[in-house]
């Protein structure tokens, strides 16, 4: 298995956020709102992941960066759980700040077994 998250599986590109935030679909499962879009002409390629904590929820930037570390640690470990078929990914996260990865890690893999049967539900749809 891969644990890593290079910088091709991080997304980056400002158009295709855009893109995810106006086209795509989510929900939400404490403490995280997931977005996600499959793109047709992205299959086959790595999953790109988004990971967001809102200014208003987590004031300091020393704290925001500390659960994005946490959660993109549980990502990493766990995102074997999807398909790699160029889905684009969001997680925002809208929980407490002083969450422990051993809450983080459960509800993350939560989140990633929620999506991976609404891709399957939904096979293509951009």
């Amino acid at each position: 298995m891969n644990y890593r998250l290079p910088k091709s599986e991080r997304l980056h590109a400002e158009r295709v956020i855009k893109e995810l935030f106006s086209e795509g679909s989510s929900f939400f499962l404490y403490p995280f709102k997931v977005i996600f879009l499959r793109k047709i002409d992205l299959v086959g390629q790595a999953n790109q992941v988004l990971f967001s904590v809102s200014k208003k929820k987590i004031k300091r930037a020393n704290g925001r960066n500390f659960i994005k570390r946490r959660f993109k640690e549980a990502y990493r470990l766990n995102k074997h759980l999807l398909p790699s078929d160029g889905i684009i990914l969001g997680f925002i996260f809208v929980g407490k700040a002083e969450m422990s990865f051993a809450e983080i890690e459960p509800k993350m893999i939560q989140a990633l077994n929620k999506l991976s049967q609404e891709l399957f539900q939904n096979p293509l749809s951009t």
